[in-house]
């Protein structure tokens, strides 16, 4: 395929120096997926492209591109922040794990259809002081069918119930109706009102699901539910996500 100038819109979220002057910048985009730019000369004092780079940056970069490997940067246009998230250390590691998962979920250049809306909803919502750590619960639940584990959420895997109290299983891959919790004794013990909050962000559509306001009790409970789903279905080791984890610990 023959190099050709494209106009991407995106989001940055990834740099790191290359060479003595360049700059390699991950960018989520709407339309052609996650892709990595090199931007010669960005560190160059006089160089305008650098400050279009920071993370967290957002608007039309214009690349030349044959659609793999890495594209070049030559301009760009209408770039604004993220400024809460830059400037905020919590809010900076939820944001950065949010991104770090959805990279990890996808090959460069492969369509990514709703996640990048997924991702725009993500910070735009953290970004306006939104809880940030139900805000990535959100994400994570509806990412897992991105990773090929998608959840039965709807009714009970074994009976098809709907209504009714509910608990999750790993081995299931699902919810369980309290008839059959005896199916599955490392079943993950959560309240009802924990497994309808899974339900809940799992199954609804990001801008469906407005304000959620949970307590800190259950808050904790589907975080700790979440992460036992990935470290079993999954098993993803990211640096953000232990970042992420030591800071949790310090508030």
């Amino acid at each position: 395929m023959a190099r050709e100038l494209k106009e991407v819109q995106g989001i940055i979220f990834k740099r790191q120096k290359y060479n003595e002057a360049d700059v390699l910048a991950k960018i989520i985009t709407k339309n052609y997926g996650i892709i990595t730019m090199l931007a010669r000369g960005a560190l160059r004092p006089k160089s305008k492209l650098g400050a279009a780079l920071l993370n967290f940056s957002y608007g039309t970069y214009i690349i030349y591109t044959n659609g793999h490997g890495l594209s070049n940067l030559r301009t760009y246009k209408n770039i604004k922040q993220f400024n809460h998230i830059f400037t905020d250390i919590n809010k900076n590691a939820y944001s950065s794990f949010i991104l770090d998962l959805i990279d990890h979920a996808f090959i460069e250049y492969q369509h990514i259809d709703q996640y990048y809306l997924l991702a725009d909803f993500a910070l735009q919502k953290i970004n306006a002081g939104v809880d940030a750590e139900m805000i990535t619960q959100i994400v994570q639940m509806q990412l897992l069918a991105a990773f090929g584990v998608k959840p039965e959420l709807r009714h009970c895997v074994i009976c098809r119930k709907e209504k009714g109290n509910f608990d999750y299983s790993i081995k299931y891959g699902g919810v369980l109706c309290s008839d059959h919790f005896y199916t599955d004794h490392n079943r993950l013990h959560l309240k009802p009102k924990e497994t309808a909050v899974l339900r809940t962000i799992g199954l609804l559509p990001a801008e469906r699901l407005g304000e959620i306001t949970i307590s800190a009790q259950t808050k904790k409970a589907t975080r700790k539910a979440i992460d036992q789903i990935y470290q079993a279905t999954i098993d993803l080791n990211l640096k953000t996500k232990k970042f992420l984890d030591e800071l949790n610990l310090l508030t």
